[in-house]
């Protein structure tokens, strides 16, 4: 047998939000080209329920990203790590006008701040041997998109942090950006859920259309890029923003 493609054993890799969604489809991938993850997650017994599915390469670490206290309990847990995958976040829909300074906050802090104390935790770890990291972004961080100020406004630091990060430790780690497009996930589901529970099927229907490939994005597409980035491959990638959006900022 020849060797697994972007493998990935022997390293060690965490995943925030990695129990749904592209994170846990993300911890899914990185387990099975041989990395050990820790599926880090608000939901313990949700993170738990993946372990066991990923099998004896994934370890269930209840993180919130949120909290500096829990942040540094589950540095406590790990003694090594490779890959760090920032894939925790939350949405909003509104322009400022319907925007409160509560809800421009809460984005601020889950999606940005929440980053910043993550991958300062974990930043001694990652630079003993090279580290990767890989933020999950979006291509509201990267083009206006009508109704996302919050949102397109958080992922749009995100970007501006991942190219910091790679211009400050451009020999001692690797920071790269994935902006995905329309994916579907539950984090889709719950918008759909929150701000068109009466039409949930005709907006889907609409957000699908204006999708150029006809179609919403998979967990597994961006899981695999995640693989790739984080593998030896993808040595020369730092800095990057990496679109993946079915040719959504295209057109």
């Amino acid at each position: 047998m020849g060797e697994i493609p972007f493998s990935l054993s022997g390293k060690y890799a965490l995943v925030t939000g990695g129990a749904s969604g592209i994170g846990a489809a993300t911890c899914r991938e990185l387990a099975g080209a041989g990395a050990h993850v820790y599926i880090a997650d608000l939901n313990l017994e949700r993170a738990q329920q993946l372990a066991r599915e990923a099998g004896p390469n994934a370890t269930a670490l209840h993180l919130d990203v949120t909290s500096t206290a829990s942040i540094e309990a589950a540095v406590k847990q790990v003694a090594t790590l490779d890959i760090l995958v920032n894939c925790a976040g939350i949405g909003h829909v509104g322009n400022i006008e319907h925007t409160e300074l509560e809800d421009f906050e809460q984005l601020m802090k889950v999606n940005v701040t929440a980053v910043y104390l993550v991958t300062r935790a974990f930043l001694s770890l990652l630079l003993k041997d090279r580290g990767s990291i890989v933020n999950i972004g979006s291509v509201a961080g990267q083009v206006g998109i009508k109704h996302r100020f919050a949102y397109s406004t958080s992922k749009g630091a995100i970007i501006a942090m991942t190219r910091q990060l790679a211009a400050d430790y451009p020999k001692q780690l690797r920071v790269n950006c994935i902006a995905p497009g329309t994916v579907d996930t539950p984090f889709v589901e719950s918008y759909l859920e929150k701000y068109h529970a009466h039409e949930k099927e005709k907006v889907r229907a609409e957000v699908t259309a204006r999708q150029p490939m006809g179609r919403l994005g998979k967990p597994e597409e961006i899981a695999s890029l995640v693989r790739y980035l984080c593998s030896p491959e993808a040595d020369f990638f730092n800095g990057s923003i990496v679109t993946i959006d079915g040719g959504l900022t295209a057109v």
